[in-house]
């Protein structure tokens, strides 16, 4: 097919052509981004923690004495227990979703010369390895010997397990075990890797360093109180975590529960994504909303060329012209529109993922998003001129050849 009377079409109906080749790179650079983010979002709420959450809930006490804190620790581990379903009860600091606790930069040395990265160091009573289903894949667990009294935040001296990912990024390529971390006056042995165990805030720092967690063994005391995990049946979970919020008044009478950071963690990790959720929800609104206006402004404007064009289509059916033909000749021009907008919309998406990168650090746009965004829109606009280059197929030749 010719395309010369294409082109002088567009360039006779300019303004025409020039808004709706916006209208498309508007809309492809929105929804190449979007995607992007909607993409990011999914990936950082599929975050594997590395511990069993169906099976597992957390109570987090605050506003008790501090010279109590074994006295509470003795009440609610006795009291948690004897719930029925309960299968295990453990002192921690905290737990992942929940309120964020032991976040500190780490040495590789004594002297503090060799930074380390920023890590959770999480603290648990003998047992709370087992109870959180953490997976131990080099070297050992920590043993009753291995569980030490907690100073001001952590033990002084410990023998401590770490995320693999951490590992990876302070010792590459080497094994970690009996290799040394400092925090301040603190220093710690690595005995054993964990697979994984995610910071108690994801998102609270980059998706590499999510994983880079360390476990120190401690025993429960004046600075390790307040925070308990419990272990149960998924299936009975839910109950358990009901009958547990409603022992603290009985058990703990001077401490306040924290409700928010007090519940299973399927259900804190449900309220942590839930604003990803909301943002992925809009986001895809949005797409849609855009796509359906493209879709209508390819319609409208192929709708209204055809009606100016009656008499030439008319002609061109008499002179032989199939229906076909008439379908092909106006597809063809929308995929002209299309292509320049499409364009045009790549070097915008572009332009804007550098920005965001500049600003915010949000990583560049991969090019298969452009790609998929470019198809997308080709398809649409092939579909939603189908519509009126078929009433322009249809057009009785002696019609249109009358029309004024």
């Amino acid at each position: 097919m010719r395309t010369h009377p294409i082109f002088a079409a567009l360039r006779h109906h300019r303004l025409a052509t020039t808004l709706i080749v916006l209208q498309i790179a508007l809309a492809c650079a929105v929804m190449c981004n979007a995607c992007s983010l909607i993409a990011a979002r999914w990936q950082a709420m599929q975050l594997v923690t590395g511990i069993d959450e169906a099976s597992l809930g957390t109570l987090y006490l605050s506003g008790f004495e501090p010279g109590r804190a074994n006295d509470l620790n003795a009440r609610m581990v006795a009291g948690l227990r004897a719930i029925p379903g309960v299968t295990a009860v453990n002192v921690v600091n905290t737990v992942p979703f929940s309120h964020g606790a032991g976040t500190v930069g780490v040495t590789l040395d004594a002297a503090g010369q060799r930074e380390g990265g920023v890590v959770d160091v999480y603290l648990g009573t003998p047992g709370t390895l087992e109870a959180l289903g953490i997976r131990i894949v080099e070297g050992r667990a920590p043993g009753a010997e291995d569980y030490r009294p907690v100073g001001d935040f952590f033990p002084s001296q410990a023998n401590v397990l770490i995320t693999r990912a951490a590992a990876d990024h302070m010792w590459p390529g080497v094994s970690p075990l009996g290799k040394e971390i400092f925090v301040d006056k603190n220093h710690f042995r690595v005995i054993g890797v964990m697979e994984h165990l995610s910071i108690a805030r994801p998102g609270s720092m980059g998706p590499e360093e999510t994983d880079w967690s360390v476990f120190a063994p401690s025993l429960a005391g004046p600075t390790l109180a307040g925070t308990y995990v419990i272990r149960a049946k998924p299936g009975d979970l839910p109950a358990v975590m009901h009958k547990a919020r409603e022992a603290v008044t009985a058990l703990a009478p001077d401490a306040v529960l924290i409700r928010e950071n007090s519940d299973s963690l399927p259900a804190l990790r449900a309220a942590h994504f839930a604003n990803d959720r909301a943002m992925m929800s809009l986001l895809v609104g949005i797409i849609a909303t855009l796509l359906l206006v493209t879709a209508l402004g390819i319609v409208g404007l192929a709708s209204f060329w055809v009606q100016r064009r009656r008499k030439q289509i008319g002609i061109r059916r008499a002179i032989g012209a199939s229906r076909r033909d008439i379908v092909q000749y106006f597809q063809l021009e929308n995929f002209f529109i299309v292509s320049m907008g499409i364009g045009a919309g790549v070097l915008l998406a572009y332009a804007a993922s550098l920005t965001l990168m500049h600003f915010y650090e949000v990583p560049l746009l991969p090019p298969w998003y452009l790609a998929v965004g470019g198809a997308t829109l080709w398809i649409l606009g092939q579909l939603a001129v189908l519509g009126p280059a078929l009433r322009a197929a249809a057009v009785p030749p002696v019609v249109a050849t009358r029309a004024g």
